[in-house]
Parts: C-alpha cells; sequence; structure tokens
C-alpha cells in the first residue's frame, strides 16, 4: 500500500549548492539521502512529495556544508500482509514467476500460479496441464501477498499467491467472469 508519511530530519546541503534557492537545494538533498531507502517501519521510499518546514541551519566546523532541520513527506510503498496487487509479469523460472508491482518485484512459487499440475518449458512460460492456461513474461496480473521479509533489508522479498477466487491472470479472471454471466438463466419480464 502507497502512504504518505511525515519525516523530520537533519539534512545537510553542500557548499556547491549554496547558490541554488534554500528549498530547492532542501528537497535536492532529502531525494537524494531518501529516495530508494528501505526499512521495515517506513517500507520502500518511492519519492519526496514536498517540504513543509526548514529550520535555522548551522554550520559546523572542519565540514563547510550547512545543516537544516527539516519536515518534510515522503511517498512509501509498504507491503501488507494479503494485499491484492496489480503487476506485470517479469520473469518466468522453473520455480515461479517473477512480478513487478511497482516499486517492488515479488516471486510467484510454481505451486501458486494456478489451481492445476504446472510445467516449465523452454519459451519462459508455465502452462497448466488440465487448464492449458499459459502463463508468460508480460502478462498483467492480480496476486495476493502472503509473505514478506525484511531479513535482508536492502532486498525485501514478497510471496504472493493467485490461486484464490479473483487473482491470477486478468484474461483468466475476465474469462472466468464471462462465463458465470453467460450460465445464469435469463428471466421473462411480465
Amino acid at each position: 500500500m502507497f502512504y504518505k508519511t511525515q519525516l523530520k530530519d537533519h539534512i545537510r546541503v553542500p557548499p556547491n549548492m549554496f547558490g541554488l534557492k534554500l528549498e530547492d537545494a532542501m528537497v535536492q538533498m532529502i531525494k537524494q539521502k531518501y529516495e530508494g531507502y528501505i526499512s521495515k517501519d517506513l517500507g520502500i521510499v518511492v519519492d519526496v512529495s514536498k517540504l513543509d518546514e526548514v529550520g535555522e541551519g548551522i554550520i559546523i566546523p572542519g565540514d563547510g556544508a550547512s545543516y537544516y532541520e527539516a519536515n518534510f513527506e515522503v511517498i512509501t510503498f509498504k507491503p501488507e500482509m494479503q494485499e491484492v496487487l496489480l503487476g506485470r509479469i517479469k520473469d518466468i523460472a522453473d520455480f515461479g514467476a517473477f512480478i513487478n508491482i511497482g516499486p517492488i518485484d515479488g516471486m510467484i512459487h510454481v505451486s501458486q500460479t494456478m489451481d492445476d499440475f504446472v510445467s516449465f518449458n523452454k519459451e519462459k512460460t508455465l502452462a497448466g496441464k488440465e487448464s492449458k492456461k499459459i502463463l508468460k513474461v508480460g502478462d498483467k496480473c492480480r496476486a495476493r501477498i502472503i509473505a514478506v521479509s525484511y531479513k535482508d533489508v536492502a532486498n525485501p522479498k514478497l510471496g504472493l499467491t493467485m490461486r484464490q477466487g479473483g487473482l491470477g491472470k486478468l484474461e483468466w479472471i475476465e474469462e472466468k467472469l464471462n462465463k458465470k454471466t453467460e450460465k445464469k438463466p435469463k428471466t421473462k419480464k411480465k
């Protein structure tokens, strides 16, 4: 899920940026420090949306840069358990599929791709034995988060499933909905 989060930090503005407007220099330095930052509490910082307040600056002897206390807002992506996400298949391996869901990739184990016996072939696709469903690179899919790990904070891991109702390749979901509407008996109006 995406969040707007208020942060407060001391931001270093180097001497080569003293010619810029203070707000412009601050935003550049905050972006440099925080974009792509990952933590278990914040999630993944996607962007700095606005600078709210800049305190009085101080210069630390021997550094030459000025430091300002700043309040600012960042946009973060923090994956939540059971959250349903839309993404695109980025890569397929014999053990599953990798799906890009914006600022991060998740992994769908082969057993979680569909309710069928699934096989991997040389064309980098996953195919269902009974259903004849094919999953390939570039397919748009809807998946649910079933595992989130920050064991390696620099590279969080997401486990996903597409084996529940309303999940899977978007074309599969649409086909299933169309079949349901075709099966409904038509009632006559009096």
